[in-house]
């Protein structure tokens, strides 16, 4: 199975080596036909600690790094 792959804006860079990514999707509401944005934050995984607050990146599915974490910053 293919890993996935989210892009997304960095709301925090305070932990080492860990940023918090807020990801945003948008759909069609089935009854209204609004169309509806939802947000969700993953912890991920970054090295060298590369990235701040507001830095829009791609994040990766990966194995279990921590507690919290299950993705990884790819380049972008």
């Amino acid at each position: 199975m293919p890993k996935r792959i989210l892009q997304g804006v960095v709301t925090s860079n305070q932990n080492e080596q860990t940023v918090t990514v807020s990801v945003e999707r948008r759909f069609k509401h089935p009854l209204l036909q609004k169309t509806v944005r939802k947000s969700k934050k993953y912890r991920a995984h970054d090295e060298n600690n590369a990235f701040n607050v507001g830095d829009t990146v791609r994040i990766q599915e990966c194995a279990p790094k921590s507690k919290t974490k299950r993705w990884e910053v790819i380049a972008s």
